[in-house]
């Protein structure tokens, strides 16, 4: 008897429909994020959320304030401890970062040929650095400019902490790579994911001074 062969990332939704309504509510008590801008993101096109990466929790962050099936792209170390079945459950793409990781491309271009939803961090790991925000790698552009899909930037700043007072996440517009250049392209995204984050810290402060 032939044994099945495992399910593609981009068909786990049941997993995914299954666990999001439990992690949504006690997500969003537990560190009470901010969303803005979420009305903008696409609902049926094909589209890559982009935006930096500093805490480990930031993938379930977009997650919840998406409200679309998210397949991100994680590194492959991921799928080989005790929370393996959690990141497959919820159609996460392995990657192999040692290498140029073709079959993780592929299945990446599967899911925006559907008009399903990619999720990537440019900056290509967390940002452990002093740095606002670490050069972005071209996978994003480039995947986006084959499948002609949106990419939506976000930015993410604030705490994981306790009923959390300034974690937030904001969307800016989505765009399509169309005639620009993968190096344009990834310098406008760069820009916007920056910009969005300079402008929650802006509110955040003004909202100090109010309370002071």
């Amino acid at each position: 008897m032939s044994r099945k062969s495992p399910k593609k990332p981009e068909d786990r939704e049941l997993g995914y429909k299954l666990l999001t309504p439990l992690m949504r509510p006690l997500f969003q008590f537990y560190n009470n994020p901010r969303i803005i801008g979420a009305e903008k993101i696409p609902k049926d096109s094909a589209i890559i959320i982009a935006g930096n990466h500093k805490h480990v929790y930031d993938q379930c962050l977009t997650i919840i304030a998406t409200k679309r099936m998210i397949h991100y792209m994680a590194k492959k170390e991921y799928f080989d401890g005790r929370l393996a079945p959690l990141f497959r459950a919820v159609g996460c793409i392995p990657v192999d970062r040692s290498r140029k990781d073709i079959a993780c491309v592929m299945s990446a271009m599967r899911v925006l040929k559907r008009g399903g939803a990619i999720g990537i961090f440019p900056e290509g790991t967390r940002n452990k650095t002093d740095q606002f925000l670490l050069p972005f790698k071209f996978g994003c552009v480039s995947m986006a400019k084959k499948a002609d899909a949106y990419i939506v930037p976000f930015g993410l700043t604030g705490d994981y902490k306790f009923r959390s007072k300034n974690l937030t996440i904001r969307y800016g517009e989505p765009f399509k790579v169309g005639n620009m250049t993968t190096e344009e392209a990834n310098e406008k995204l760069y820009r916007e994911v920056e910009r969005l984050m300079l402008e929650n810290l802006d509110e955040e402060k003004a909202e100090s001074r109010k309370n002071a």
